[in-house]
């Protein structure tokens, strides 16, 4: 099985990039949350590695909540999730993957301007991120 092509069943794909960007927005939040615990645990020490505290909680979050659930909170708000294009759910290396690769793209703008445009531009609806590893986000439409 694979997931259905675009042109032929796009209510898979309507609205992503706006869904994606209130994911994104929502996870931002949470993952910001989530670091200020250690931050305040640690007497403000972290404040000194904050960047690398930051993605290293980011990339946890993520790839727990993906390879989990298939979805980030943000994800599950937003009513999509994560796949394969043959329509399977990743398991946790790509998870992984897909975390690192994410994390690493915040880290510069290039990457991040290419996400976006691909995002607008492939078919799938692909962030770099998902164009590399050839998964998706799509619409809870699929059981599994």
């Amino acid at each position: 099985m694979s997931l259905p092509h675009p042109y032929d069943d796009p209510a898979f794909y309507d609205h992503l990039v706006t869904k994606r960007f209130l994911a994104w927005c929502i996870d931002l939040v949470i993952t910001l949350v989530l670091v200020m615990i250690p931050l305040i645990l640690s007497a403000f020490l972290l404040v000194f590695v904050f960047p690398l505290v930051w993605s290293a909680v980011a990339v946890a979050y993520r790839t727990v909540m993906l390879t989990r659930y298939g979805a980030t909170l943000g994800m599950m708000v937003a009513a999509i999730k994560l796949r394969h294009l043959d329509a399977e759910r990743p398991d946790a290396m790509i998870c992984l993957w897909h975390s690192v690769i994410y994390a690493a793209s915040m880290v510069f703008v290039f990457p991040q301007i290419g996400s976006v445009v691909l995002m607008l531009t492939t078919p799938y609806k692909q962030g770099l991120n998902d164009w590399l590893l050839s998964t998706t986000l799509v619409n809870r439409f699929l059981d599994s």
